[in-house]
């Protein structure tokens, strides 16, 4: 099918909420590059907005999800399912966590540890402990909790009267979060790294103050790892990186390195769930954790969350010396293969639109920041590629 009647089947029968999208559909894919109908080759820079950490087509991923799918795809959760048991098993011994719980996104997740939160509270007597404090810029999903969660009021609008109980403070400012806990106070959930407002992250200061508070005032520390999780960052969990552990976690997107699956990890203390408590048609299907397995599996023999941070890292001192001589770009900053481009002009969607037709796909966060989030198999070679572009186009938009 052609990318113009695929348009126009789009436009009347899909529900419009993605705007215009870029030109493009895609057949298939390989390694670190997308293929289109149209037979063009790019550079896949995004990684479906960090979630192919394998690239496309990782023949680990893709064979155990073929096996699994010849065997059984769904039993429901009435029954034991051995790939569940054993992706809980691997979360848990590479992690700080004692327990799991799998959704099937990670909205999903976030609403989970909502749950836990607040069912943590109440079955010790604490009734009045409900409220959630989360940051400004934060984005935690788009169920009406946690919409209500997510820290920016464009993803509010329509949606009034929000879920209550959850209120916003501003990133690294201990005095801020002091001020705003009370007898409600449940618990404060923050992204180590942010990524939909522009790959902002917290300071380590800031975090080892805030863990210090919550554990005097009975609070709940929890991080959406959703994004910055699983080999994001150069490290398996971003909290690693912050000499912090939070009491309860989330992850997802890059879990399943494609297919859709998140997961809700606790501490032994705060796992409060009882039978009846929670629960998931879907979540923890045999195939999805099949995925899950897939994918720590090659993290493991591959190397891959160090070698991704090793290119990150090269990534990042290319873009900084671009930095040093353009006159547009304002700040490099990031972590692992989590990188934002601010600009000092809103031209970050022409740039993004320039470096598609040149065979990159990145993203754009506001008017004014490229988001870099690529596979972890990227290359030096591969960034190469990329920073000889990017670098043509800043010359020919008067860097």
């Amino acid at each position: 099918m052609d990318l113009q009647t695929i348009k126009e089947y789009d436009k009347k029968y899909f529900m419009n909420t993605y705007g215009n999208r870029t030109d493009v559909v895609f057949t298939h894919g390989e390694g670190m590059f997308l293929y289109s109908t149209e037979g063009k080759k790019y550079m896949d820079l995004l990684a479906g907005i960090a979630v192919s950490a394998l690239g496309h087509n990782h023949p680990k991923l893709t064979g155990a999800i073929i096996e699994q799918a010849k065997k059984y795809i769904h039993s429901s959760s009435l029954y034991y399912i051995d790939k569940q048991a054993l992706l809980a098993k691997k979360i848990v011994e590479n992690s700080c966590a004692d327990k799991v719980f799998f959704s099937n996104s990670g909205a999903e997740a976030n609403e989970g540890a909502i749950k836990l939160a607040r069912v943590y509270h109440q079955k010790k007597g604490n009734i009045r402990k409900f409220e959630i404090i989360t940051l400004e810029k934060s984005f935690h999903g788009r169920t009406l909790a946690t919409i209500a969660a997510t820290g920016q009021e464009k993803y509010h609008k329509h949606y009034d009267p929000l879920t209550p109980t959850f209120k916003s403070i501003p990133m690294n400012d201990v005095e801020a979060f002091k001020k705003m806990i009370d007898e409600n106070t449940c618990a404060l959930m923050i992204e180590p790294i942010q990524g939909e407002s522009g790959v902002n992250p917290v300071s380590k200061e800031y975090v080892k103050q805030i863990r210090k508070i919550c554990d005097e005032n009975d609070i709940i520390l929890m991080f959406d790892e959703v994004q910055c999780g699983m080999g994001r960052t150069g490290k398996l969990f971003a909290y690693e990186h912050l000499e912090v552990e939070p009491d309860i976690f989330t992850l997802a997107k890059a879990l399943g390195g494609g297919f859709p699956i998140g997961a809700l990890c606790a501490k032994e203390k705060f796992s409060a769930f009882e039978p009846g408590d929670h629960g998931s048609t879907f979540g923890g299907n045999p195939l999805a954790c099949a995925a899950g397995l897939a994918v720590f599996d090659a993290f493991l023999e591959e190397n891959l969350v160090s070698r991704g941070n090793a290119v990150g890292e090269y990534l990042i001192r290319k873009l900084t010396k671009l930095k040093n001589s353009s006159a547009v770009i304002s700040e490099v900053r990031g972590m692992g293969l989590m990188i934002g481009i601010e600009f000092n002009q809103d031209i970050a969607k022409k740039i993004k639109s320039m470096l598609f037709d040149a065979g990159f796909l990145v993203g754009s966060v506001h008017e004014n920041i490229i988001r870099l989030l690529p596979p972890l198999i990227i290359s030096e070679q591969d960034a190469d590629q990329f920073i000889k572009a990017f670098a043509l186009i800043l010359e020919g938009i008067g860097s």
